[in-house]
């Protein structure tokens, strides 16, 4: 017995002639194709999309959305310019009649893109209204993303590798803005482009008796990893005396272009030069520096402590993203991180049992975490990491309390619902065994308010990710009396942790890493270190930084009669041009490379850094020139750039042009001159903020400080060596400064003396020390939180 109606049984009446049966075969919300399977990462094209309606029809005011993940890099579609890059376009076709049917009566299609268009995950959409009129079922929407008939050049691809990346239709047939999921996603693999950069892994520091394995990897110019090329190479070793040697290795035959060079053992003490090569791929070349010393019992290792997956709002499934941090990214750590709201009991079970199976001790720690999404107002964002063996307390603890923050997916119905909400309820969830856990609040998309703080849970704070470097809230956190370590994380969405590369969106920063000191290279050995604070902080290197006082480590708590000096030891590839020491929020102690090697008479720089605002969209885009009159610009090198699309030219004999982005960190550009005591030197730069509703072709300036210029002359800054301008934002600023023509240190050691920087007697110090290279990559070490007397 069927419960549909039969038309025969409405007797005699009147209607177009077969509409009935073709109308019911079609699928009732329509069905939406494109011709293509496959995207390379980053590349230029135009995408063509076709929606046929479905049974149901489009109503007079109806609309669609054509929406995709809002993580996804993919440029800002424009409907302002048709001649310009990433304009979307809509067309209406007719479909054909039955005799008796009336054409549809829509007059135009109005198309718009709304970065937040529709619900997360699939919030960025292209907004399609129809004008005046009806569409019939059969009809059609051709929907050109890079609609290149009138001259311009594409649309911009996604920047990094994702299986099954979709497209999702959502119609609203009735008019009545209440949306249903066409079946059928569009569904693209996005591969890896040609190879363009070899990349080269090793720790900085290893004991004298200790082996090591180097990475060597193969990516393409936006950072992803090649797939089935497997070329040989050469590993070449270079010691401190002079001695050379070498191995080759092969990357693999299937899946990453990954070797991983296993084994290698450096007896003498001293800086080592490791270089790698392709056979015929000569100019692809690389290397990295490893220092081989004693060891006094701890051994530095690399953890990432926020890697997301599909499993809620991340790139590519589980396993991927685990493997990629072990096998590509050559992590010692990984810290995998689930949106508490987000994921499935399903899924998170089946996470934890897949971290405790790669887990292995020697070779990769794993954990299993969550991040907690409470509203800034509530707390703000906090990871918990799991650093015990056994079935984690999550999503319920052994009362059956819910330990989430809410629950919501895509799947869920109905309304939402707090579960451990404020932050107050989180803490009482794992107070009872801080030792198991470790709480670490960061700045994402809801910064951590530092008005909450648990000092038992809370050891480490996130001084850098993808979101951007925030060294305000690290200070801020010390300066409250907090005695919290420097931890810096990739918080990755986009299937390349450890240090993970740029995108162009909000994660337009390089992930970080945590540097951890441990006596162990397990789980309880790691974790133990972890809840010591005895970390750094880096920017996605493997750089080495270390803080200490006698026997006290960083991280710890101690007391000093004065006589001993703070020691700091500092490890790089790209050479150290700057040392502070920070108490709290304030420097108080401070090394200028650049001047302790001697300024050059002809070298300077341009530097651009921090962000706009403290929250989500924080990033401050500068767009502007570099002037110089009186003498010629010989040459010019830009560092700190973060992707391809941040670049600086020469845009005539006397002036080079720059667009980039900054999101907490800093870019730069070096400059050399004819003669700078000639000089008149003028940087002109506009900010804007990330476009978060609006034209991307008109994006918003930022109101405190849309137009910036610098003006001195080579006489001026031969005297005093730097005009540096404070902008308002959050450590946003501009400088022009002189640089050294002198190499830049790798291995930097040296002493504090503690009487000369005036510290009172009858309070505790948080000291710290940052650490900047010339390619602006930077250190933080954990707080020594010294008392004295």
């Amino acid at each position: 017995m069927t419960l549909a109606f039969n038309p025969a049984d409405a007797g005699d009446y009147i209607a177009p002639v077969g509409l009935y049966a073709r109308n019911k075969a079609l699928p009732f919300l329509g069905s939406v194709q494109c011709e293509r399977n496959q995207l390379v990462a980053g590349e230029w094209t135009e995408l063509t999309l076709v929606y046929e309606v479905g049974g149901s029809g489009l109503a007079d005011g109806a609309w669609l959305k054509l929406a995709f993940k809002f993580y996804s890099d993919w440029a800002l579609f424009q409907t302002s310019n048709p001649l310009g890059a990433d304009f979307v376009s809509a067309e209406y076709q007719a479909g054909p009649l039955v005799p008796g049917q009336s054409p549809a009566t829509v007059q135009h299609l109005k198309v718009r893109f709304d970065q937040k268009g529709h619900e997360r995950p699939f919030q960025k959409a292209v907004l399609i209204d129809i004008v005046d009129g009806y569409l019939n079922p059969g009809d059609r929407i051709v929907i050109r993303l890079g609609d290149r008939r009138h001259g311009g050049q594409g649309t911009r691809v996604q920047s990094f590798v994702e299986a099954g990346f979709r497209f999702r239709m959502f119609i609203d047939p009735l008019g009545s803005s209440k949306f249903a999921e066409v079946p059928g996603d569009c569904v693209f693999d996005i591969v890896p482009g040609p190879p363009a950069h070899l990349g080269l892994i090793a720790p900085r520091l290893i004991g004298t008796e200790e082996s090591f394995d180097a990475v060597v990897r193969l990516d393409d110019a936006w950072g992803n990893t090649c797939r089935e090329l497997p070329r040989a190479g050469t590993l070449k070793l270079h010691g401190p005396d002079g001695s050379q040697n070498e191995q080759r290795f092969a990357l693999a035959d299937e899946g990453w272009a990954v070797a991983r060079v296993a084994g290698l053992s450096l007896s003498q003490p001293g800086e080592w030069r490791l270089e790698a090569a392709l056979d015929g791929m000569p100019s692809l070349s690389t290397r990295a520096f490893v220092n081989i010393a004693q060891r006094d019992g701890l051994r530095p290792l690399y953890a990432d402590l926020h890697v997301h997956s599909d499993d809620t709002i991340g790139t590519n499934d589980t396993l991927y993203n685990l493997s990629y941090g072990r096998d590509v990214a050559g992590l010692d750590v990984l810290g995998y991180t689930a949106n508490d709201f987000n994921i499935t009991e399903k899924r998170w079970d089946a996470a934890v049992e897949l971290i405790h199976s790669l887990n292995e001790s020697g070779r990769f720690v794993c954990y299993p975490g969550t991040e907690w999404c409470g509203n800034s107002a509530a707390g703000g964002d906090r990871n918990v990491v799991f650093l015990g063996h056994g079935k984690p307390r999550f999503p319920f603890d052994a009362q059956g309390r819910l330990v989430r923050s809410f629950e919501w997916n895509e799947h869920t119905a109905g309304t939402l619902k707090p579960g451990a909400w404020p932050v107050d309820e989180l803490y009482a969830a794992y107070a009872d065994d801080p030792d198991g856990h470790l709480m670490i609040p960061h700045v994402g998309g809801r910064r951590c308010n530092l008005d909450w703080h648990h000092p038992q849970l809370e050891r480490l704070v996130e001084v850098g990710s993808a979101w951007g470097q925030f060294h305000w809230v690290y200070a801020e956190a010390l300066e409250r009396g907090y005695r919290v370590g420097a931890a810096a994380n990739s918080d990755e969405h986009q299937g390349r942790c450890g240090g993970g590369v740029p995108a162009t969106a909000v994660f337009g920063s390089r992930g970080g890493m945590t540097g951890v000191l441990a006596e162990r290279f397990d789980r309880d050995g790691v974790g133990q270190a972890l809840r010591a604070r005895r970390t750094f902080a880096t920017t996605g290197e493997r750089s080495y930084a270390a803080l200490q006082l006698g026997s006290h480590w960083m991280g710890e708590v101690c007391r000093s009669a004065g006589g001993q000096p703070l020691r700091y030891h500092l490890l790089g590839d790209a050479g150290w041009e700057s040392v502070q020491l920070f108490r709290g929020e304030k420097a108080v102690w401070e090394r200028n490379l650049h001047q302790e090697l001697g300024f050059s008479q002809q070298r300077i720089r341009i530097r651009l850094g921090g962000a706009r605002i403290k929250d989500r969209y924080r990033a401050a885009c500068w767009t502007g020139t570099v002037e110089v009159k009186g003498t010629s610009i010989s040459a010019f090198e830009s560092f700190g750039f973060d992707n391809p699309e941040q670049t600086c030219w020469r845009e005539n004999t006397t002036t080079l042009a720059f667009r980039t982005a900054t999101h907490g960190d800093t870019d730069s550009i070096e400059l050399t001159l004819g003669a700078l005591v000639n000089a008149e030197i003028t940087v002109r730069a506009q900010i804007h903020g990330y476009v978060k509703v609006g034209d991307p072709l008109d994006p918003p300036a930022h109101p405190y400080a849309p137009d910036v210029e610098l003006k001195i002359s080579g006489r001026e800054l031969l005297a005093q060596h730097a005009l540096v301008r404070e902008l308002p934002g959050a450590e946003l600023r501009v400088s022009i400064e002189r640089i050294t023509e002198q190499p830049l240190p790798r291995d930097l050691q040296g002493e504090i003396d503690l009487g000369t920087l005036a510290l009172d007697a009858d309070r505790e110090h948080p000291l710290f020390i940052t650490a900047r290279q010339r390619d602006q990559s930077r250190v933080w070490t954990s707080a020594l939180f010294l008392r004295l007397g």
